[in-house]
Parts: structure tokens; C-alpha cells; sequence
């Protein structure tokens, strides 16, 4: 006895892959393509006119070291005397009270002195 087949019906082409491939060719031709910018804004922008600030002198450099002691620019001072310690800032910046001083302090160190620093600083004039 002889079976037929039956015929499967044709469901259609399957898209799947196509549009894959659309996605895919869209988002290349996003991504390598460069915007013109069409509207731009013209801005004159103002010129200083100023004369240039003088920087040259280098700022004092008061340190305090962990057992206390203090050094201005590197110069070790005799004691901690409030006396010597205006003495030195004041013979550092050379009696110039625009000079910027930086202060650095051992972590370990007591932070006690910090009023008395400050108060040196501010009768010295800096």
C-alpha cells in the first residue's frame, strides 16, 4: 500500500535573521556617523586688562616638630619662645606682612601649641 505525504503548507519566509541584521546595520551607521553641529553661538569673550600679580617671593614655612620644636624655613629655632618665633617670622619675611605663610605640624605633636602658633603669627603681623 502506497501513503501519500501530505504536503506541509509554506508558512512563510522567517524574519528573524533579517531583522538581525537590520538592528544590527542600524546601530553601525549610529554609531560612526558624525553630527554636524548646523547653529553655533558667537561670543566675544572680555580680555584682562590687569597688570600681572608678582609671585616671586616664596612663602615662610613655619614647622613644628613632634617634641615641639619650631624651625622657620628650615632654620631650627633655640626655643620655643613666643619672642623668638615672632623674631625668626619677622626677619624671615624681611618685615613684609603679604607673604604667605605655611604652617606644618607633626600629627603626633601636641596640639596645644596651635593657639599659641596662631597667636605668634598674628602679633608677628603675618
Amino acid at each position: 500500500m502506497k501513503f501519500h505525504r501530505r504536503r506541509r503548507a509554506d508558512n512563510g519566509i522567517n524574519l528573524t535573521p533579517l531583522i538581525d541584521v537590520v538592528f544590527l546595520l542600524l546601530i553601525f551607521f549610529m554609531v560612526t556617523t558624525t553630527f554636524t553641529k548646523e547653529t553655533r553661538l558667537l561670543i566675544d569673550l572680555p580680555e584682562a586688562d590687569g597688570e600681572v600679580a608678582d609671585n616671586s617671593s616664596a612663602p615662610l614655612e613655619l614647622v613644628i616638630g613632634k617634641d615641639g620644636s619650631y624651625a622657620v624655613n628650615g632654620q631650627n629655632l633655640i626655643n620655643r619662645d613666643i619672642k623668638t618665633i615672632m623674631a625668626a617670622l619677622r626677619d624671615a619675611s624681611g618685615g613684609n606682612a603679604d607673604i604667605p605663610l605655611v604652617i606644618t605640624a607633626d600629627a603626633a605633636g601636641h596640639s596645644s601649641g596651635s593657639y599659641y602658633r596662631d597667636g605668634c603669627c598674628g602679633q608677628a603681623g603675618i
